[in-house]
């Protein structure tokens, strides 16, 4: 669906300038003209949000998140028209994407889709949860309590990640330097212990097979610290690519939960999570 930079007057002589989704002009005018705005030109821009675009951050905070939902349930609370929220707190985004995804949202639930609906359709930034959740606040009548009860949620979430990230920083500050310290052991110390270890060898002797090989890695390392890379960035990314399908998550979760220590962690943030809305959703 392309979107259009329109200008027009509103019912005070005011100009109007700004940006909306819609599948055609005439679609944006009609929409335009219920909302009293005189359109003076509009102008296609570009096309569907949903096309990455080089250097632009494709994604949303959950502290983003958290912040909009709760600015969101107080204007819904106040009596604002839904369409005028989404259109307020798409505008004052300072999140590019968030703020053209929240912009399509309004243009679709201008155009009859319910929110949820129209919600369901950007997963990178509502997951299945919220949109279920705000669904119910639609069907009960609820929305701005729904809302309230889910920024609460997010707002505790983006709090237990902070306390963890907050944790785990002197451990893994700790392992990458003693990764940096082997790597420079191997690369550097180890070649120029090489010529000493072989000098003191005499006629037929050989080295300890241990010390043979930390020898061989640490000239393989040096030699082809380049493949090294490689290897490391095409694991990352086949790890990624399998993450993100359905079987890999369930395979790799289930690998993280029998992991020592860590998966003792994981499985008291992920029941912490579960209580917490459920919690939330029991107040109702």
């Amino acid at each position: 669906m392309p979107v259009y930079a329109f200008k027009g007057r509103n019912r005070s002589n005011e100009v109007v300038v700004g940006e909306r989704f819609a599948p055609d002009r005439q679609t944006l005018e009609n929409l335009l003209r219920r909302e009293q705005i005189v359109v003076n030109s509009i102008k296609e821009k570009g096309k569907e949000v949903a096309i990455p675009k080089l250097g632009r951050r494709q994604k949303v905070s959950a502290k983003e998140l958290a912040i909009f939902t709760r600015q969101f349930s107080v204007m819904i609370d106040a009596g604002l028209p839904l369409v005028q929220c989404l259109d307020i707190l798409g505008n004052q985004q300072p999140n590019n994407f968030f703020k053209q995804t929240l912009l399509q949202v309004r243009t679709d639930v201008e155009s009859g889709m319910t929110l949820a609906e129209s919600m369901s359709r950007h997963p990178k930034v509502f997951e299945s949860l919220y949109v279920n959740m705000v669904a119910a606040g639609e069907t009960g009548g609820i929305l701005d309590l729904i809302l309230q009860r889910l920024s609460i949620y997010i707002e505790k979430i983006v709090k237990l990640k902070s306390d963890i990230v907050s944790a785990s920083i002197y451990p893994l500050a700790v392992i990458a330097l003693a990764v940096v310290v082997v790597a420079i052991i191997m690369v550097v110390v180890i070649p120029a212990f090489k010529n000493i270890f072989e000098g003191l060898l005499g006629p037929g002797e050989a080295l300890p097979l241990p010390t043979e090989i930390v020898i061989t890695i640490s000239d393989f390392m040096a030699g082809y610290w380049w493949i090294i890379l490689i290897g490391i960035g095409g694991a990352s990314y086949a790890f990624k690519s399998y993450y993100a399908t359905t079987n890999g998550h369930r395979v790799i979760d289930n690998l993280l939960l029998k992991a020592p220590v860590f998966g003792d962690i994981l499985r008291k943030v992920a029941v912490a999570r579960f209580s917490r809305f459920f919690h939330q959703v029991y107040q109702f």
